[in-house]
């Protein structure tokens, strides 16, 4: 039986050869033909063709900018050339010159887990800590009421972490375990449908897509470029997709660099996630570190 993505990260941690993040999941299937607004392609994307066009039914807010069939017919038969968190167009840091550090902070969902660690989220309204949010399909559904109150709070934004959690490939390429998209159709199933849901719920389309297990290819990149968002990965693994105790949560966010986004997860309470920051925060922000979105905006 193949190791739990946890199980894998807490070895990759033990040995630090790995720049490892995300939590582990099972795909489940992922319905077909989601609908979702575009909010600008990334930057150096080619753009979707043609105008948005909006399906019997949608309101306005759903409007799609490409549809199923065209991504297929564009990239259905495209072969990929990179697997991993450097993809063309991936975020993986602030721009140049930028001296703040972007928090960023995944809810996997299912498999992956679906709880809520509510000591890390009032950390950061404490200290009002600014923060991008990347949230799954299933755990907007495990955790409603608590979705709705992230989605409202200025301090937050969110981004779009798929509707299954899985790994974004156009070749069925895997991640620790974890079955990627098999094709160009999935790719836009997985990031299409969860658009659709965080647009209909918050009223906006999300900016920024993180795939399960932060792995993706050239070709996915940019289908989820065509479909109005942007790939983000990481420079700086914070939680070691939860595996990591305070202490080292502590000492590898304390030492991020400025420009960079460090990920972490809010959907592990029992971790030593929210310990660990509490512990490096306040120093950081006694030393004069500032932290923004990764849309670059601070509080």
């Amino acid at each position: 039986m193949a190791l739990s993505r946890r199980a894998l990260l807490a070895a990759a941690a033990a040995g630090a050869a790995m720049p490892a993040a995300g939590c582990s999941g099972h795909p489940d299937r992922v319905p077909s033909g989601a609908g979702l607004t575009g909010s600008g392609p990334a930057p150096g994307a080619r753009p979707a063709s043609g105008p948005a066009r909006q399906q019997p039914g949608q309101p306005a807010a759903t409007r799609l900018p490409v549809t199923r069939a065209e991504i297929v017919a564009r990239y259905g038969h495209r072969t990929p050339h990179t697997w991993g968190f450097d993809a063309p167009g991936v975020l993986r840091a602030l721009p140049p010159g930028r001296r703040e550090i972007a928090l960023t902070f995944d809810a996997c969902g299912g498999h992956g887990g679906s709880g809520y660690d509510r000591a890390l989220v009032d950390l950061l309204r404490r200290h009002e800590i600014p923060a991008t949010l990347f949230i799954n399909s299933r755990w907007i559904d495990a955790n409603p009421s608590v979705f709705r109150r992230l989605a409202a709070d200025p301090l937050f934004e969110i981004g779009n972490h798929g509707t299954r959690h899985r790994p974004l490939s156009v070749s069925g390429r895997s991640a620790y375990g974890i079955p990627g998209t098999r094709d160009a159709g999935e790719v836009f199933d997985e990031v299409a449908g969860n658009h659709l849901k965080l647009t209909r719920l918050t009223g906006l389309p999300p900016r920024f897509f993180r795939p399960g297990t932060a792995y993706c290819d050239d070709v996915a990149s940019r289908i989820v470029a065509d479909l109005g968002e942007r790939v983000a990965a990481f420079s700086v693994n914070g939680d070691g997709g939860a595996t990591f105790s305070p202490a080292q949560v502590r000492a590898t966010v304390g030492a991020a660099p400025h420009g960079a986004v460090v990920i972490c997860h809010m959907n592990h309470p029992e971790g030593g996630t929210a310990e660990g920051l509490a512990a490096v925060l306040p120093r950081m922000l006694a030393a004069g570190h500032r932290f923004v979105r990764l849309s670059g905006r601070p509080r």
